[in-house]
Parts: C-alpha cells; sequence; structure tokens
C-alpha cells in the first residue's frame, strides 16, 4: 500500500511540475479584427514527430494580417496526463485575423 501510495504521490507531483507555455507570432500588422480560428496540434514520442497538420496560413484564410498563438493549455496538459504513457502529446494552435 504504501509503494502504491508512493508512486501516486510522484505522478501527482511530476505532474504538477509542467507548465503553461505560449507562443506568439505575429505576421504583417497583426490581427485587425477578432476571428479566431483553433485547432489542436497532436504530437508522437513527446512532442518529437508531429501526427497532424496545422496550417496556420491556411488558418488565416487569407489575411495578410494575423497573430498565431501556439499554446499548451491546462486542458491540453490534462489531455497529456492520460496520454503521455503511449508518448501522446497535444497544443492549441490560435490564429486570430
Amino acid at each position: 500500500m504504501k509503494k502504491i501510495t508512493l508512486i501516486i504521490l510522484t505522478i501527482l507531483f511530476a505532474f504538477s511540475m509542467t507548465s503553461c507555455y505560449t507562443l506568439e507570432h505575429t505576421v504583417g500588422d497583426g490581427a485587425q479584427g477578432s476571428t479566431v480560428e483553433k485547432q489542436k496540434q497532436w504530437y508522437a514520442l513527446w512532442g518529437a514527430v508531429p501526427i497532424n497538420e496545422v496550417d496556420s496560413k491556411e488558418m488565416a484564410g487569407g489575411a495578410e494580417d494575423y497573430t498565431i498563438k501556439s499554446q499548451h493549455k491546462f486542458v491540453d496538459q490534462l489531455i497529456t496526463f492520460f496520454t503521455a504513457y503511449v508518448s501522446i502529446t497535444v497544443q492549441t494552435v490560435e490564429v486570430k485575423k
């Protein structure tokens, strides 16, 4: 019983040490409106190999000025917590036009 408790505490501690991050890129003059497109980017091998293709230029829909935001949010961490044992991670990509 002590061993299981120690394992659970170790996993919870490791999970609590992860952090959220945001990468923001401005294209042209940046977002001029409030329209936002969101997609999830999935990775295998803990972020080394992309599983799906998220094309931010396509998400912008031909706009010349937009902002790209890639985030690892709490929900993404929660998903990763359950899928990490098979090496799958996820992040959110937003394009604001």
